[in-house]
């Protein structure tokens, strides 16, 4: 008996887990296709960002209603939902012959992964229990997102090389009709967690201000952070989440229930989380083109190039996090993982315009990915730590939702700062590809610099907030009484490390 039910469980973590990697796969296999969608459609240069930002928009800004639905509306149909509606976008995407069309879909192919990100991380929660067991299976599923990131360059320059442009979206069909099967084979059915009507009215602002405030910071990019239009959209974002923030201390049934955030430990976690996927991000977009115009690397060699980080996060993530998690705590591996990951970026600040992959390259990519392996599955686990079932799909929204968010705006911030000093090294040097190279290098180490900067506030931040967090919820602090009266934890929560232990 429990041998079947160790099978069972290890199919439902290897399902979700192959949902949530073809998910961020998506994230990142588009861009090295680009240029062949420019040539194919007929593109103007200003239309491309909206091929990559619109799927990335549209995640960010309804992951929170994703996680609210998997309460309301049971977990396994959100995510065949939205893994249907992913697949059928993605079909749109490929034989799309139009800007517009291609756009549309990846809008749709957004919302159907908002749909079933946070539910199919609220289904691994729900199937392991709170300590090794689940801090090993969050462990999993994180390396296997962050592992996405760069198989999808490398897939995307295959496709691209290959069969054409259009089955980076086509091969998600099959991907996805065969995941709904295993889905509907491996996940039980259960029962939705409420009852109560889904909160219209939250979901409308807050996803509105999220999408205003990220579309606002893409801007940035061309038109600056003080034109009439960043500052507009911005406005309008910050005034909607003044709304939704309104709407929710009146809804009998609020999408996001503010007393979630009494918990110190789950709003410490999604602080922390915002920060380290900002620099992830940012390092993985500016990296990507560093690689290509100024190394020359091809789009397949650019996707190898990342396997250091690749490899030595899985790694990590997969046999040595759960276990320093569980003897030292989620907030101790935050701060290793987030000092590695800024040690390796500063490295990266020392490389030259000619820069060799072994000695100048590999040591800061070896760092950055050793401790990403650390920071990936223990931002879960802190997010997650004493979550009642209740709420378990708002928790997977809510720390999906940092990561989208907290990544989007990461990007723009400093991709504002990598072009500005390009352009101010070009406007200083001229022309030239000599030039250009130099120009390149310095936007690339200006770029991680800036990213080493996020994941330090990162590190500092679960030093403090977090680990005060953990050790307030270690005791019987007023926070935790007042958040166990609310329903969002079953007892009082204890330190992932004392937990474990007892």
């Amino acid at each position: 008996m429990s041998m079947a039910r160790s099978v069972h469980r290890g199919a439902i973590l290897a399902v979700v887990s192959g949902a949530q990697f073809m998910l961020i796969l998506d994230l990142a296999i588009v861009n090295v296709a680009i240029p062949s969608m420019q040539a194919d459609l007929g593109l103007d240069q200003a239309d491309l960002q909206w091929v990559v930002i619109t799927y990335g928009l549209a995640l960010g800004g309804f992951l929170l209603l994703g996680g609210r639905a998997a309460d309301l509306f049971g977990r396994r149909r959100v995510l065949v939902s939205g893994l249907a509606l992913f697949a059928a976008a993605s079909l749109a995407a490929g034989l799309s012959d139009a800007l517009w069309q291609l756009v549309t879909a990846r809008a749709v192919q957004g919302v159907g992964a908002a749909l079933a990100a946070p539910a199919a991380l609220s289904i691994l929660t729900s199937t392991f229990t709170e300590g090794a067991a689940r801090n090993k299976a969050l462990g999993i599923f994180g390396a296997v997102g962050g592992g996405a990131g760069t198989v999808g360059v490398i897939a995307g320059g295959l496709f691209t090389e290959g069969p054409g442009w259009e089955w980076i979206f086509l091969v998600n069909v099959p991907i996805g009709a065969a995941l709904i099967g295993l889905v509907m084979l491996f996940v039980p059915g259960g029962r939705p967690t409420e009852r109560t009507p889904a909160d219209l009215a939250g979901a409308v602002t807050v996803t509105a201000g999220l999408m205003a405030i990220v579309y606002a910071v893409n801007r940035t990019v061309d038109h600056g952070w003080l034109s009439p239009a960043t500052l507009g959209f911005a406005a309008l974002g910050v005034a909607l989440l003044v709304a939704f923030v309104a709407i929710e201390r009146r809804s009998p049934a609020p999408l996001v229930p503010l007393r979630v955030f009494r918990r110190r430990t789950f709003a410490a976690a999604n602080v922390v989380g915002a920060l380290l996927w900002a620099a992830f991000f940012a390092t993985i977009f500016e990296g990507t083109l560093w690689f290509q115009q100024a190394l020359g690397y091809s789009a397949v060699e650019t996707g190898v190039a990342w396997l250091a980080s690749t490899v030595s996060s899985l790694i990590v993530a997969g046999a040595v996090a759960p276990r320093f998690v569980g003897r030292f705590g989620a907030s101790t591996a935050l701060v290793v993982g987030q000092l590695l990951v800024t040690g390796g970026l500063l490295s990266l600040t020392q490389v030259p315009v000619d820069a060799a992959y072994w000695t100048d390259i590999f040591p800061g990519l070896l760092a950055f990915g050793l401790g990403l392996g650390f920071s990936i599955m223990a931002v879960q686990v802190a997010a997650f730590s004493g979550v009642d079932e209740s709420t378990a799909g708002l928790a997977g929204g809510m720390i999906e939702t940092s990561r989208e968010i907290g990544g989007a705006v990461g990007v723009a911030v400093v991709a504002t700062i990598a072009l500005a000093r390009v352009d101010d090294v070009l406007a200083s040097n001229g022309a030239g590809p000599d030039a250009t190279a130099v120009a390149l290098t310095e936007g690339f180490q200006r770029a991680v610099l800036v990213a080493a900067g996020l994941s330090f506030l990162a590190a500092t931040a679960a030093a403090v907030l977090l680990r005060r967090a953990e050790r307030a919820a270690a005791g019987t602090s007023p926070a935790v009484a007042v958040a166990a009266e609310d329903g969002l934890v079953a007892e009082p929560v204890l330190a992932v490390g004392d937990e474990i232990a007892r």
